[in-house]
């Protein structure tokens, strides 16, 4: 089961300290903004993801459907095929897509020790 392209989402305080801080280490930002209160930042292959507000926890973040770019991929398992596989596994969502639908679509998981997972789909 692919995942798709994987960042780590972190909740900030400050996202323009939180920027200059990731700055500082070599990062830049290629996607979002101030005014939504999040930005997505890359070093190489590495993506993380600065959201002010918007989470109560840090999670792990994977995107199926997108290259490691951010750009669409033609095959890829949608999220509610994952669903579905992990909800044999005897893994159930805390969030769900509905499975009747189509396209960009979230759930988020939640591993043996609180910690989140979202798999966030964008295609």
């Amino acid at each position: 089961m692919d995942l798709g392209t994987f960042s780590i989402s972190l909740t900030v305080k400050d996202l323009e300290a939180s920027r200059a801080f990731y700055e500082a280490l070599g990062f830049e930002v290629f996607a979002g903004s101030v005014e939504h209160r999040m930005l997505m930042m890359r070093n190489g292959t590495t993506v993380v993801g600065l959201f002010q507000g918007m989470f109560e926890r840090n999670m792990l973040t994977f995107n199926p459907g997108w290259a490691a770019d951010c750009s669409p991929l033609d095959r890829f398992t949608d999220v509610r095929e994952i669903q579905r596989r992990l909800r044999e596994r005897g893994i159930e969502p805390v969030a769900v897509v509905d499975e009747s639908t189509t396209g960009p679509g979230s759930i988020v998981v939640v591993d043996p020790d609180g910690n989140p997972v979202l798999l966030d789909q964008h295609v």
